[in-house]
Protein backbone atom coordinates (compact mmCIF):
# COMPACT_ATOMS: atom_id res chain seq x y z
CA UNK A 1 0.00 0.00 0.00
CA UNK A 2 2.86 1.77 0.61
CA UNK A 3 4.73 1.46 -2.68
CA UNK A 4 1.62 2.20 -4.41
CA UNK A 5 0.93 5.31 -3.06
CA UNK A 6 4.60 6.55 -3.27
CA UNK A 7 4.11 5.26 -7.39
CA UNK A 8 1.30 7.18 -7.18
CA UNK A 9 3.04 10.58 -6.11
CA UNK A 10 5.89 9.25 -9.05
CA UNK A 11 3.64 9.40 -11.61
CA UNK A 12 2.65 13.73 -10.48
CA UNK A 13 6.29 14.13 -11.57
CA UNK A 14 7.84 15.39 -14.77
CA UNK A 15 10.35 12.97 -16.09
CA UNK A 16 13.92 14.29 -16.14
CA UNK A 17 17.74 13.64 -14.95
CA UNK A 18 17.64 11.90 -12.01
CA UNK A 19 18.62 13.12 -8.83
CA UNK A 20 20.01 11.17 -5.86
CA UNK A 21 18.07 12.39 -2.82
CA UNK A 22 18.31 11.41 1.07
CA UNK A 23 16.84 12.07 4.27
CA UNK A 24 19.07 12.88 7.04
CA UNK A 25 16.48 11.88 10.18
CA UNK A 26 14.65 9.60 11.23
CA UNK A 27 14.81 5.56 12.17
CA UNK A 28 14.22 6.57 15.68
CA UNK A 29 11.85 6.07 18.18
CA UNK A 30 9.46 8.69 20.53
CA UNK A 31 7.86 8.45 23.45
CA UNK A 32 5.10 11.47 23.83
CA UNK A 33 3.04 11.42 27.33
CA UNK A 34 -0.51 11.92 26.94
CA UNK A 35 -2.01 15.44 25.98
CA UNK A 36 1.93 16.48 24.54
CA UNK A 37 3.39 17.38 21.18
CA UNK A 38 4.76 15.79 18.33
CA UNK A 39 6.98 16.89 16.17
CA UNK A 40 8.20 14.93 13.38
CA UNK A 41 10.64 17.00 11.12
CA UNK A 42 11.97 15.32 7.75
CA UNK A 43 15.20 17.25 6.57
CA UNK A 44 16.09 15.80 3.19
CA UNK A 45 19.52 16.49 0.96
CA UNK A 46 17.82 18.34 -1.98
CA UNK A 47 16.13 21.86 -2.43
CA UNK A 48 14.51 20.89 -5.56
CA UNK A 49 12.74 18.07 -4.04
CA UNK A 50 9.19 17.92 -5.98
CA UNK A 51 6.91 16.33 -3.63
CA UNK A 52 6.96 15.58 0.34
CA UNK A 53 4.46 14.08 2.27
CA UNK A 54 3.95 12.41 5.77
CA UNK A 55 2.05 9.37 6.17
CA UNK A 56 0.80 7.28 9.07
CA UNK A 57 0.58 3.50 9.81
CA UNK A 58 -1.49 2.25 12.86
CA UNK A 59 -0.35 -0.79 14.13
CA UNK A 60 -2.10 -3.40 11.49
CA UNK A 61 -3.35 -0.75 10.19
CA UNK A 62 -2.57 0.69 6.19
CA UNK A 63 -0.50 3.25 5.50
CA UNK A 64 -2.60 6.63 5.23
CA UNK A 65 -1.52 10.15 3.42
CA UNK A 66 -1.75 12.63 6.09
CA UNK A 67 -0.66 15.77 4.07
CA UNK A 68 1.52 16.59 1.28
CA UNK A 69 3.06 19.46 -0.59
CA UNK A 70 4.13 19.98 -3.78
CA UNK A 71 7.60 22.28 -4.00
CA UNK A 72 6.43 25.63 -2.07
CA UNK A 73 2.51 25.15 -3.06
CA UNK A 74 -0.02 25.26 0.15
CA UNK A 75 -0.26 21.81 1.83
CA UNK A 76 -2.68 19.40 0.85
CA UNK A 77 -4.32 17.39 3.86
CA UNK A 78 -5.76 14.42 3.33
CA UNK A 79 -8.31 11.45 4.71
CA UNK A 80 -9.75 14.07 7.02
CA UNK A 81 -6.52 14.30 9.04
CA UNK A 82 -6.99 18.41 9.30
CA UNK A 83 -10.32 17.91 10.74
CA UNK A 84 -9.28 18.10 14.37
CA UNK A 85 -6.91 20.72 13.64
CA UNK A 86 -4.10 18.85 15.69
CA UNK A 87 -2.47 17.64 12.82
CA UNK A 88 0.06 20.73 10.98
CA UNK A 89 2.11 20.48 8.24
CA UNK A 90 4.72 23.30 6.32
CA UNK A 91 7.46 22.94 3.65
CA UNK A 92 10.59 24.82 3.66
CA UNK A 93 13.41 24.14 1.57
CA UNK A 94 15.27 21.50 2.79
CA UNK A 95 12.28 20.16 5.52
CA UNK A 96 8.72 19.37 5.62
CA UNK A 97 7.66 19.46 9.41
CA UNK A 98 4.48 17.25 10.74
CA UNK A 99 3.26 18.65 14.19
CA UNK A 100 0.29 16.95 15.96
CA UNK A 101 -0.75 18.79 18.99
CA UNK A 102 -2.57 17.33 22.24
CA UNK A 103 -1.67 13.72 21.47
CA UNK A 104 -3.86 10.89 21.86
CA UNK A 105 -3.18 7.00 22.61
CA UNK A 106 -4.28 6.64 18.66
CA UNK A 107 -1.42 8.86 17.13
CA UNK A 108 0.71 5.92 18.42
CA UNK A 109 1.74 4.37 14.98
CA UNK A 110 5.17 4.45 12.46
CA UNK A 111 5.36 8.01 10.47
CA UNK A 112 6.68 7.45 6.88
CA UNK A 113 8.40 11.32 5.70
CA UNK A 114 8.37 10.44 1.42
CA UNK A 115 10.38 12.92 -0.41
CA UNK A 116 9.90 12.89 -4.09
CA UNK A 117 12.15 14.11 -6.88
CA UNK A 118 11.94 13.26 -10.68
CA UNK A 119 11.70 9.48 -10.86
CA UNK A 120 14.22 9.29 -7.35
CA UNK A 121 12.26 8.72 -3.86
CA UNK A 122 13.73 8.52 -0.80
CA UNK A 123 11.37 7.58 2.46
CA UNK A 124 12.26 8.04 6.32
CA UNK A 125 10.41 6.33 9.28
CA UNK A 126 9.91 7.40 12.78
CA UNK A 127 7.74 4.83 15.44
CA UNK A 128 5.95 7.37 18.28
CA UNK A 129 3.82 6.55 21.06
CA UNK A 130 1.87 7.77 23.15
CA UNK A 131 1.89 7.00 26.82
CA UNK A 132 -0.56 8.07 29.53
CA UNK A 133 -0.30 9.11 32.96
CA UNK A 134 0.95 7.30 35.55
CA UNK A 135 -2.40 7.34 37.16
CA UNK A 136 -4.74 5.37 34.91
CA UNK A 137 -3.39 1.58 35.50
CA UNK A 138 -4.70 1.02 32.19
CA UNK A 139 -2.74 3.50 30.92
CA UNK A 140 0.61 2.56 32.08
CA UNK A 141 1.04 -0.07 29.15
CA UNK A 142 0.53 0.30 24.90
CA UNK A 143 0.66 -2.65 23.12
CA UNK A 144 2.06 -2.23 19.49
CA UNK A 145 1.07 -4.99 16.65
CA UNK A 146 3.49 -4.62 13.45
CA UNK A 147 1.93 -6.42 10.39
CA UNK A 148 4.00 -9.62 8.89
CA UNK A 149 6.97 -7.69 6.84
CA UNK A 150 6.81 -10.87 3.86
CA UNK A 151 4.73 -12.71 2.53
CA UNK A 152 3.24 -15.97 4.16
CA UNK A 153 3.35 -19.36 2.31
CA UNK A 154 1.77 -22.54 3.03
CA UNK A 155 4.79 -24.33 4.72
CA UNK A 156 6.33 -21.74 5.47
CA UNK A 157 7.63 -19.47 8.50
CA UNK A 158 7.19 -16.92 10.35
CA UNK A 159 7.33 -14.68 13.12
CA UNK A 160 4.58 -12.53 15.09
CA UNK A 161 5.92 -9.51 17.38
CA UNK A 162 4.34 -7.56 19.81
CA UNK A 163 5.89 -4.41 21.49
CA UNK A 164 4.90 -3.55 25.19
CA UNK A 165 5.65 0.23 26.38
CA UNK A 166 5.14 0.75 29.43
CA UNK A 167 6.76 3.13 32.58
CA UNK A 168 9.46 1.64 34.54
CA UNK A 169 7.09 1.50 37.68
CA UNK A 170 4.57 -0.49 36.44
CA UNK A 171 5.78 -3.62 38.10
CA UNK A 172 5.22 -7.55 36.31
CA UNK A 173 3.35 -8.53 33.63
CA UNK A 174 2.41 -11.32 31.65
CA UNK A 175 1.58 -11.37 28.01
CA UNK A 176 -0.71 -13.65 26.12
CA UNK A 177 -1.31 -14.45 22.05
CA UNK A 178 -4.83 -15.24 21.20
CA UNK A 179 -5.88 -16.27 17.59
CA UNK A 180 -9.41 -15.78 16.19
CA UNK A 181 -9.91 -18.11 13.45
CA UNK A 182 -12.87 -17.69 10.81
CA UNK A 183 -16.01 -18.87 11.69
CA UNK A 184 -14.95 -18.62 15.45
CA UNK A 185 -17.35 -17.36 17.90
CA UNK A 186 -13.97 -16.06 19.96
CA UNK A 187 -10.30 -15.85 20.58
CA UNK A 188 -8.44 -18.63 21.88
CA UNK A 189 -5.63 -17.85 23.89
CA UNK A 190 -2.79 -20.24 22.06
CA UNK A 191 0.74 -18.97 24.00
CA UNK A 192 1.64 -17.40 27.56
CA UNK A 193 4.78 -15.42 28.05
CA UNK A 194 4.40 -15.70 31.92
CA UNK A 195 5.76 -13.59 34.00
CA UNK A 196 9.34 -12.13 32.86
CA UNK A 197 10.97 -8.79 32.27
CA UNK A 198 14.18 -10.00 30.40
CA UNK A 199 12.81 -8.96 26.56
CA UNK A 200 12.26 -5.43 28.04
CA UNK A 201 14.65 -2.52 27.45
CA UNK A 202 15.04 0.78 28.92
CA UNK A 203 14.57 3.78 26.96
CA UNK A 204 17.24 6.70 26.86
CA UNK A 205 15.34 8.90 24.29
CA UNK A 206 13.06 10.04 26.56
CA UNK A 207 12.53 12.39 29.22
CA UNK A 208 10.28 9.78 31.25
CA UNK A 209 10.98 6.41 32.48
CA UNK A 210 9.75 4.33 29.89
CA UNK A 211 10.94 0.67 28.87
CA UNK A 212 10.17 -1.12 25.54
CA UNK A 213 9.71 -5.41 25.79
CA UNK A 214 9.96 -7.02 22.85
CA UNK A 215 7.74 -10.80 22.56
CA UNK A 216 8.21 -12.88 19.47
CA UNK A 217 5.93 -15.71 18.43
CA UNK A 218 7.47 -18.03 15.99
CA UNK A 219 5.23 -19.88 13.46
CA UNK A 220 6.47 -22.81 11.33
CA UNK A 221 5.48 -25.39 8.92
CA UNK A 222 2.31 -22.99 8.42
CA UNK A 223 -0.69 -24.74 7.42
CA UNK A 224 -4.42 -23.40 6.95
CA UNK A 225 -5.55 -23.96 10.45
CA UNK A 226 -2.85 -21.06 11.32
CA UNK A 227 -5.03 -18.67 9.46
CA UNK A 228 -6.76 -15.53 11.60
CA UNK A 229 -5.85 -12.57 13.41
CA UNK A 230 -3.09 -12.85 16.47
CA UNK A 231 -3.80 -10.82 19.29
CA UNK A 232 -1.19 -9.67 22.11
CA UNK A 233 -2.28 -9.08 25.41
CA UNK A 234 -0.76 -7.39 28.54
CA UNK A 235 -1.80 -8.49 32.26
CA UNK A 236 -0.73 -6.57 34.97
CA UNK A 237 -2.72 -4.49 37.52
CA UNK A 238 -6.03 -6.71 37.41
CA UNK A 239 -6.57 -5.81 34.17
CA UNK A 240 -5.60 -6.77 30.53
CA UNK A 241 -4.84 -4.71 27.44
CA UNK A 242 -5.10 -5.94 23.71
CA UNK A 243 -3.48 -5.18 20.57
CA UNK A 244 -5.50 -4.22 17.56
CA UNK A 245 -3.73 -7.84 16.42
CA UNK A 246 -1.93 -9.00 13.77
CA UNK A 247 -4.00 -10.79 10.59
CA UNK A 248 -2.11 -13.72 8.97
CA UNK A 249 -3.07 -14.84 5.38
CA UNK A 250 -1.78 -16.89 3.11
CA UNK A 251 -0.07 -15.62 -0.75
CA UNK A 252 -1.97 -17.90 -3.08
CA UNK A 253 -0.58 -18.59 -6.12
CA UNK A 254 -3.13 -18.15 -8.39
CA UNK A 255 -1.40 -19.86 -11.76
CA UNK A 256 -1.61 -22.85 -9.90
CA UNK A 257 -4.96 -22.37 -8.82
CA UNK A 258 -6.56 -21.32 -12.35
CA UNK A 259 -4.24 -24.76 -13.72
CA UNK A 260 -6.07 -26.87 -11.16
CA UNK A 261 -9.61 -25.45 -12.07
CA UNK A 262 -9.32 -25.68 -15.93
CA UNK A 263 -7.69 -29.58 -15.43
CA UNK A 264 -11.28 -30.10 -12.99
CA UNK A 265 -13.34 -28.96 -15.50
CA UNK A 266 -11.85 -31.01 -18.53
CA UNK A 267 -11.76 -34.07 -16.20
CA UNK A 268 -15.39 -33.43 -15.40
CA UNK A 269 -16.03 -32.85 -19.20
CA UNK A 270 -14.07 -36.52 -20.19
CA UNK A 271 -15.48 -38.56 -17.73
CA UNK A 272 -19.23 -37.34 -18.25
CA UNK A 273 -21.72 -40.32 -18.82
CA UNK A 274 -22.47 -38.15 -22.68
CA UNK A 275 -18.72 -38.30 -23.93
CA UNK A 276 -17.50 -41.73 -25.87
CA UNK A 277 -14.47 -41.41 -24.46
CA UNK A 278 -12.72 -42.32 -21.13
CA UNK A 279 -9.55 -40.82 -19.91
CA UNK A 280 -7.48 -41.27 -17.46
CA UNK A 281 -5.18 -38.08 -16.73
CA UNK A 282 -2.51 -37.81 -13.91
CA UNK A 283 -1.35 -34.56 -13.57
CA UNK A 284 1.34 -33.32 -10.63
CA UNK A 285 1.03 -29.95 -9.51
Amino acid sequence: MLLCLLHLFCCCCCLGAALTIDIVFLNGNQYIPYGGNISLNCIFSSSTASIAAWLQQTPGGKPLLIASAYHFNPVLYHNGFDKSNRFIAWRETNSFTLNISNAEPSDSATYYCAVIHYTDVAVGDWTVSVIKGQYAPSSLYTVLQPPVSDPVQLGGDTTLQCSILTDNSAGDHSVYWFRHGSGESDPGIIFTHGNSSDQCKKSSETVSPTQSCIYKLPKNNLSLSDAGTYYCAVAACGEIIFGKGTKLDFEVNKKKLLLTYILSGVVVFLLSPNNKFTLFLTYTL
